[in-house]
């Protein structure tokens, strides 16, 4: 079996995939410890100007591995999880260099908060996106109370996060969470050719203007993610029981199905 995240460098691209296709690249411990890792090295490496984010279909990311962390006995995977998820603010660390999310299906919760880690997402019109936080019962706790008002205002975010209802690629276009909608097979061309324009620009410039963004937007929002913190912190231990967590993540699953359909 190999890594469960992909990394491949072409024409100053990095290239980052989550490839566990057959858990609809769920975050499990091993993703977890590879996505900083590769964006790391995306950052110190000279030949590399933009990262690509993206997953192997069918999905971009079903959020945090719900069955690892269930498993409880195998090497206490949910302490494991819950251990990365609050040792960092955000599920990638601080980057200098554009994250373009190529978001090829569905991005749930977790995967959700990792789309919105990108620095701007391109979707593919299977996308969709759902946050089922409070379906699960669970916080968020890597910036989605932040990160999704700003993307598409307070009152829809709060809509997403109290239905857990699906939004397709056309409507999170509508609404602001995408910036692109394109075919499904077209998905990475088209980041390449946004990626191939940002290469094309003063790299010094490019990463101020980047980082001045990152400065202004936090100077608005920082008070946010300490309250999320402490609120993400302060919920009932018990939220990794491995029985209430395996149906409550059966009923996610049949739900997501249902409004496909």
């Amino acid at each position: 079996m190999g890594d469960a995240v992909l990394y491949a460098v072409a024409d100053r691209v990095a290239t980052v995939t989550i490839d566990r296709p057959e858990a609809r690249n769920a975050l499990n411990t091993e993703v977890l410890g590879l996505l900083p890792r590769y964006v790391r090295e995306a950052e110190a490496d000279d030949a590399v100007d933009v990262i690509i984010l993206t997953g192997t279909d069918p999905a971009f990311s079903a959020g945090v591995d719900l069955k690892e962390a269930a498993a409880g006995g195998q090497g206490d995977a949910s302490d494991a999880i819950g251990a990365v998820i609050e040792s960092r603010q955000g599920p990638l660390p601080p980057h200098t260099k554009p994250v373009i999310g190529a978001v090829n299906g569905v991005a749930v919760t977790g995967g959700l908060e990792l789309a919105l880690a990108c620095d701007f997402l391109i979707a593919s019109d299977q996308a969709r996106f759902a946050d089922t936080h409070a379906r699960v019962g669970v916080m968020p706790g890597w910036g989605l109370t932040v990160l999704l008002p700003q993307a598409i205002g307070v009152r829809r975010a709060r809509e997403m996060s109290t239905t857990g209802n699906y939004v397709d690629a056309e409507q999170a276009w509508a609404w602001g969470l995408v910036n692109h909608v394109v075919r499904h097979d077209e998905l990475l061309e088209f980041c390449r050719s946004l990626a191939a324009d940002i290469v094309s620009n003063d790299q010094p410039g490019v990463r101020q203007i980047l980082g001045t963004y990152q400065q202004v937007v936090a100077t608005t929002v920082a008070e946010g993610w300490a309250i999320e913190g402490r609120r993400a912190a302060a919920w009932p231990g018990n939220r990794w029981d491995p029985e209430e967590i395996a149906k409550r993540r059966q009923a996610v699953v049949d739900r997501g199905r249902s409004q496909q359909a």
